[in-house]
């Protein structure tokens, strides 16, 4: 039974940080290209950030150089280091993997950001 779980998230005051991790089971987690995506309060989910197999990763410009996406392989986990949070950080945050053939998504952790 493929499960990701995602975990790490809360509120938090502008300018913190906050560490989300996502722990996959039930698949080849080492062969998954690993995504985080949010959806704010009334807006479209949007991918945040990737890691790809060998361990590249992307970033949407709205979180580039305050977000950093790793990768455990030996811990079957994903995480995502949010740093200099604000308000528009304010979301479900889901974590997302891709294997060869389809794509498994995780339930969510809702991150709040007050100013």
């Amino acid at each position: 039974q493929v499960q990701l779980v995602e975990s790490g998230g809360g509120s938090v005051q502008s300018g913190g940080s906050l560490r989300l991790t996502c722990v996959a089971s039930g698949f080849t987690f080492s062969e998954s290209q690993m995504s985080w995506y949010r959806q704010g309060p009334g807006k479209e989910r949007e991918l945040v950030a990737y890691i790809t197999e060998p361990g590249t990763t992307w970033y949407g410009e709205s979180v580039k150089g305050r977000f950093t996406i790793s990768r455990d392989n030996s811990k079957n986990a994903v995480h995502l280091q949010m740093n200099s949070l604000n308000p528009e950080d304010t979301a479900i945050y889901y974590c997302k993997a891709a294997t060869y053939t389809t794509t498994y998504w995780g339930q969510g952790t809702h991150v709040t950001v007050s100013s």
